[in-house]
């Protein structure tokens, strides 16, 4: 573990190119590192469509894009794509590459930019093969503070550092005038602040996604017996389940899917009442903003990749799981088996009731 000078560091790159669940957890990484070493630059790494989110809510100072349609491309494009990134950063000059990404091309580019101090982890997730090498002059454990959750895999380079962890979740508080735009869209909807139930359908693999004949089953329920309103939230390439809920349920719904950028979305999500949803980027973008979250899991555990720092329900099916999706799963990789098929509309339903009611002391005091 170093014991370094809050003046030691004047620019720090953290490698952070996942999805948004990720960026939302490592902000956390930001934050104490920007306490830590107030006269640094935070720089992320990052896919270009979360630049302006990091840089906006003070995550970080600056950032660094790439195209992950490139880095998926051709060799070609994917050489042309790393070779653009190493320049850029390179004339940076960095005092420390924190490596949270901990993926064959993270690896290489922490060694081609090559400063002084260099975070990566010991033991890798993905393990090193006979003619790789880890760049990294510091070693950080897998998990640190003595926690399972993922976010202290992100929060390891603090313990390696030897910095104290002031902040221990997410929060991500809304820009003003985003929030004004949430606040007109449910004026445009006649939906009220707190009032409505925001409910995020998709995932990235089928396998993830609770079923939506089972969403429209517990919306119809809750609301019928909350006299909450109903929005839909997610990306453009989640229409299909978007469409079967619509086209099935009995009560009203707004359909916001494809319609919010990064920044719109988390406002909104500040002003529901609850979040319901898979395990996601939005789940912990809700949790981010302070709304409490019905968080619905399947191999995925609860423990590693639930909702922290809000009141929340993380619901998952018993364990081992008799499979339910055929051919479609595998069962070794979390996001593509399709255990939270087996969740119950009951259990859900009756998650939303506890939380809503262990919340509404403290909703009543923030309004």
């Amino acid at each position: 573990m170093l014991q370094i000078s809050p003046t030691a560091f004047r620019s720090i790159l953290i490698l952070q190119a996942k999805f948004v669940g990720d960026i939302v957890l490592a902000s956390t990484l930001a934050k104490n590192l920007q306490l830590e070493y107030p006269e640094a630059r935070i720089v992320f790494l990052c896919e270009a469509r979360f630049g302006g989110f990091l840089t906006e809510h003070g995550i970080a100072s600056e950032v660094v894009t790439f195209r992950r349609a490139m880095m998926r491309g051709t060799p070609l494009q994917r050489g042309r794509e790393l070779l653009q990134m190493v320049r850029e950063l390179r004339q940076q000059r960095f005092d420390m590459i924190i490596d949270i990404t901990d993926s064959k091309t993270s690896r290489i580019l922490s060694g081609l930019i090559d400063a002084p101090i260099r975070l990566g982890y010991h033991p890798t997730e993905r393990p090193m093969r006979w003619y790789e090498r880890q760049p990294a002059n510091v070693r950080m454990k897998p998990f640190a503070f003595g926690e399972r959750h993922y976010l202290y895999r992100y929060l390891s380079p603090l313990e390696a550092l030897g910095v104290n962890l002031r902040v221990r979740a997410p929060a991500i508080r809304p820009l003003p005038f985003e929030t004004s735009r949430a606040l007109a869209l449910l004026g445009k909807y006649r939906l009220r602040p707190h009032g409505f139930l925001a409910v995020h359908a998709g995932a990235s693999f089928p396998g993830r996604r609770w079923q939506p004949e089972r969403f429209t089953a517990a919306i119809d329920r809750i609301s019928a017996e909350t006299g909450l309103d109903v929005v839909l939230v997610g990306g453009p390439e989640e229409s299909e389940a978007t469409d079967r809920i619509m086209a099935a349920a009995k009560t009203p719904v707004v359909n916001l899917v494809g319609a919010l950028s990064l920044e719109t979305l988390l406002a909104l999500l500040k002003e529901a009442r609850l979040f319901v949803g898979n395990e996601s980027g939005p789940m912990h973008m809700a949790a981010a903003a302070g709304t409490p979250v019905v968080g619905l899991f399947g191999l995925t555990s609860p423990v590693r990749w639930g909702p922290v720092g809000v009141p929340s329900i993380s619901l998952r099916p018993s364990m081992p799981c008799d499979c339910v999706g055929g051919d479609l799963c595998r069962r070794i990789d979390p996001s593509k088996a399709c255990c939270v098929w087996r969740l119950e509309v009951d259990a859900v339903v009756e998650a939303v009731r506890e939380l809503l009611a262990r919340t509404e002391v403290a909703l009543e005091q923030a309004v």
